[in-house]
C-alpha cells in the first residue's frame, strides 16, 4: 500500500489552539505521516509536535511561488526532513493564456532547481480553475505540465480536479508519475466545501484516481467537514486501508 499522509490545513483550527495535541490526535488514528502548511513561519513549532508524536512530514504546502527567499522556505523543509515542498495556489487569472502559463512554468521550473540544491524536489497543487479553463483543448494544468522539467512533481486534488470537468483517472494517466502526491478528497461535485465527505462517500472517482496514480502518496484532505474532521480523517484513513490495494 502506498504512504498515507494528511494536510494539517484539514484541522486548522486545531492546530492554531494546539499544534502538539492536534498531531498527538491524527497520530492516534494510525497516520504516521503529515503535509504541514506554512511551515517555514514556525518550523520549530512543527519540529517539536512531529517529534513528540513520532510522525514525519514528507511533504509540506508554502507559497513558494511570491516568496522574496524562497531557499529559506527550502531550508525550513530540509530542517523537518520533507522531501517535496508543494505551493498549493496560483490564482485563476494566471492560467487563461497559454504564454501565462509558459511563463508560470519557467518559474517553477528554475524553483525547482534551488530546490534540487538541497536535495528536495518542488511542484505545485491544483484547485479547479486549473482544469476548467482550457487552452487549446487542453486543460491549462496538461499544458502547464507540458513545460515542465523532468524534476517538477505534482500534487493532484482528485477533488478539485473533478470540481474543474476533469476525468480524473485520465488525467493522472496522463501526468503520468510526475505525480508524487494525491489529495484524497470527496464530496459533491458542485464544489461546496462544506458538502466534504469522508473518501468513497461522494461523487469523486476515488477509487478511479488511486487507480491511475498506484505510486503517488495520498494525502487526506477536508477543507471543510460539517462533523468531527478527526473523525471524518479516521473514516476517509479506514476507507483507504480498506479499498486502496
Amino acid at each position: 500500500m502506498p504512504t498515507t499522509s494528511v494536510q494539517l490545513y484539514s484541522v486548522r483550527d486545531a492546530v492554531a489552539a494546539d499544534l502538539d495535541g492536534a498531531v498527538a490526535r491524527l497520530a492516534e488514528t494510525g497516520l504516521r505521516h503529515v503535509e504541514p502548511y506554512g511551515f517555514h513561519e514556525r518550523t520549530e513549532d512543527y519540529r517539536r509536535a512531529f517529534d513528540a508524536a513520532d510522525v514525519t512530514a514528507p511533504s509540506g504546502h508554502a507559497p513558494v511561488l511570491g516568496a522574496d527567499a524562497p531557499e529559506a522556505i527550502f531550508d525550513a523543509a530540509a530542517t523537518l526532513g520533507m522531501t517535496t515542498v508543494i505551493d498549493p495556489f496560483v490564482p485563476a487569472e494566471r492560467w487563461r493564456t497559454a504564454d501565462q502559463v509558459a511563463e508560470f512554468a519557467e518559474r517553477v521550473n528554475l524553483l525547482a532547481r534551488q530546490a534540487g540544491e538541497r536535495g528536495l524536489e518542488f511542484g505545485y497543487h491544483n484547485h479547479h480553475w486549473e482544469l476548467s479553463s482550457r487552452i487549446d483543448g487542453r486543460h491549462a494544468l496538461e499544458v502547464f505540465a507540458g513545460h515542465l522539467e523532468p524534476q517538477v512533481v505534482l500534487e493532484v486534488d482528485a477533488y478539485w480536479a473533478a470540481v474543474g470537468g476533469a476525468d480524473v483517472p485520465a488525467l493522472l494517466t496522463a501526468l503520468g508519475d510526475r505525480v508524487r502526491l494525491l489529495h484524497v478528497k470527496d464530496g459533491t461535485l458542485d464544489g461546496d466545501v462544506g458538502a466534504q465527505v469522508p473518501a468513497g462517500s461522494g461523487e469523486v472517482d476515488v477509487a478511479g484516481a488511486l487507480a491511475a496514480a498506484p505510486e503517488a502518496t495520498r494525502v487526506i484532505e477536508f477543507d471543510a467537514y460539517a462533523g468531527d474532521v478527526f473523525a471524518g480523517i479516521a473514516r476517509s484513513l479506514a476507507w483507504l486501508t480498506e479499498n486502496d490495494r
